[in-house]
């Protein structure tokens, strides 16, 4: 058996792509710490790269939007 000697199907399921819900759940389970590894294999043959850092990008922007307002609704709502 040779290096070459792999399921067809194998390499069939690497070529297709990602779709947005499964790399938003990629993102948010990866932000929590809570990826699983077949997870992470999979975004690793068939995912992008840029893909990924600009989820990451956008999602760390909404934490923080999200932070920044909670925060100042609690700070408003303290000083009435």
């Amino acid at each position: 058996m040779g290096d070459n000697d792999h399921d067809p199907s194998d390499t069939q399921h690497d070529k297709q792509k990602l779709n947005p819900f499964q790399v938003i759940g990629s993102v948010l389970a990866a932000a929590l710490g809570v990826q699983s590894s077949k997870n992470r294999e999979r975004d690793f043959k068939q995912g992008h790269i840029g893909i990924f850092v600009a989820a990451g990008v956008v999602f760390t922007l909404l934490f923080i939007g999200s932070v920044v307002t909670v925060v100042q609704m609690v700070v408003t709502g303290a000083a009435s």
